[in-house]
């Protein structure tokens, strides 16, 4: 897909009549030519393509004809986004600018009245640097307005700027973190994440002591689930993730001004619950996320909702309602078709999961089959870490429906391309597991001796004693279920009892030692 289609495929229909209406009205001649290639970008249609080329006799004047309406689509877009925004950011913005003008032509008062408007506004949500334009503006306009003292914003504005000054700070340490997370996930690389953490929070003075906002807030709890799904151990930063959560909540008034960060927030704090094993508080913090999305005409329904029915979905499934779990991954995928691919992705995964724990191979396999990009592929699109469960869960399919040829090729070509990294993460417990499976597909019987079912019984102990994380224990469950020869999904919900203490009581002194939250 080209830029031109991509942008054409972010319109509704309502906007492409506006497009092709702002066209005709910029076209001098009949002949331009933009409007015909636009509608040909629906179906991609090469024949009108050829016939552009025909009449225009030579390739370079195509060129030229599509850079233009490129050029023109990017023009109307950015028109179109200023104009429809009505957010409290843009109208702020707005005043500073027309404030400008007035100053231009000499309208003073009205001029410092919009500042004063725009400035209240700013300080509701916590806009650190459109309030340092207005100081800024105030200040260079303070000659104008000698009733007001100008020490008064020369303080307002120092103030403001260390806010802001720490904001900067805390964006490019959570852009070089974002970097080294990507690094991570999509090229394999070897990371001490930990160290990169404490190296970025000294270089950049991040301290969560000073001014957290739902921003701030949001972009640390995302480094932090970041860094607890690659150790595969929630527990260490629930306690951080919770009194972080309760700092933030005093601030009753912004949380609807900051709406898309407090429910990113929500959706983390629900996810480190689940991941823990605390399905009843994970639903609660869903409750609470359900509610916020349908806030401001459900605003941001469409962006969260498949990340919801995925925690909803999950935590069903391990509360024991496997069947109410499956209806609800299964609608999620039926009516969010548009959605964002990788939560599709997510979804229909943790339903292939789903389906192996009712043995309802056949209804796996077709969605198997839906996830049918290359390994390469997904590890570019979901991740190093997605990628590997994705083999992992193909293996047990293929192993389960007793396609014995196709699963231990899939064996082969794991081991051929993750074993190598798998060692270096200091992942040896999934080449331990892939070892069993890949024994049990060669010889089945295997699985009846005392020996075999002794080893796998001192691996899930093992596995028990080391960071829990309930995906994994998912895994375990596939094996533990057939050496005691019982349903994977009630051996699943046995497994929870004693995988998960009654309390997660550790804390990561990387988060909580010296940034204690009030």
């Amino acid at each position: 897909m080209n830029a031109l289609q991509e942008i054409a495929n972010m319109m509704n229909e309502t906007e492409k009549k506006a497009f092709k209406q702002y066209l005709s009205k910029k076209n001098k001649r009949k002949d331009t030519g933009n409007i015909a290639l636009f509608d040909s970008l629906k179906t991609d249609d090469i024949k009108h393509k050829k016939s552009v080329l025909k009449n225009k006799k030579n390739i370079d004047a195509y060129h030229a004809l599509r850079k233009r309406l490129y050029d023109n689509m990017i023009d109307f877009m950015a028109n179109r986004s200023f104009e429809n925004d009505n957010s409290q950011e843009n109208a702020t913005l707005r005043l500073i600018v027309v404030s400008r003008l007035f100053f231009e032509h000499k309208l003073i008062k009205t001029a410092f009245k919009c500042l004063a408007k725009a400035e209240e506004t700013a300080l509701n949500i916590e806009h650190f640097s459109l309030l340092n334009e207005i100081y800024l503006t105030q200040i260079q306009f303070a000659h104008f307005n000698l009733s007001d003292p100008i020490e008064k914003t020369i303080e307002k504005f120092k103030i403001n700027k260390k806010q802001l000054e720490y904001e900067e700070q805390l964006n490019l340490g959570y852009a070089v973190l974002r970097r080294e997370l990507a690094g991570i996930y999509h090229e394999g690389r070897i990371v001490d994440f930990q160290a990169v953490i404490k190296n970025t929070i000294e270089t950049h003075g991040i301290s969560l002591k000073q001014g957290l906002t739902f921003k701030s807030l949001y972009q640390i709890l995302f480094i932090a689930n970041e860094y607890a799904s690659i150790n595969n151990n929630y527990s260490l930063i629930q306690s951080f993730v919770i009194k972080s959560y309760r700092f933030i909540s005093k601030k009753t008034d912004l949380k609807d001004r900051h709406l898309y960060y407090h429910i990113y927030i929500l959706y983390f704090i629900a996810n480190f619950y689940f991941r823990n094993g605390h399905f009843t508080k994970s639903m609660n913090y869903l409750d609470l996320m359900f509610t916020e999305l349908q806030k401001q005409s459900g605003k941001y329904y469409q962006r969260f909702c498949l990340r919801y029915f995925l925690l909803l979905a999950f935590n069903e499934n391990y509360l024991g309602h496997s069947q109410k779990a499956i209806e609800i991954a299964e609608k999620a995928l039926s009516s969010n078709k548009k959605a964002d691919p990788n939560d599709s992705n997510d979804i229909r995964l943790m339903l292939i999961v789903f389906y192996i724990q009712q043995d309802a191979g056949r209804n796996a396999v077709k969605e198997m089959i839906k996830l049918n990009h290359t390994d390469s592929w997904y590890e570019k699109k979901m991740g190093m870490d997605w990628t590997i469960k994705k083999c992992l869960v193909e293996i047990l399919l293929h192993t389960q429906q007793e396609n014995t040829e196709l699963a231990l090729s899939r064996i082969k070509s794991f081991k051929r391309r993750y074993k190598k990294y798998l060692l270096t993460v200091n992942e040896e417990r999934v080449m331990q597991y892939l070892l069993f499976i890949e024994q049990y597909v060669m010889k089945p019987e295997i699985i009846q001796t005392q020996k075999f079912q002794q080893e796998i019984e001192d691996f899930i102990i093992n596995a028990q004693n080391g960071p829990k994380d309930i995906l994994i224990m998912s895994f375990l469950s596939w094996l533990l279920a057939k050496v005691r020869r019982k349903g994977i999904y009630e051996t699943t919900l046995n497994l929870l009892t004693t995988y998960f203490p009654a309390t997660n009581s550790n804390d990561s002194t990387l988060f909580t030692k010296s940034q204690d939250l009030q």
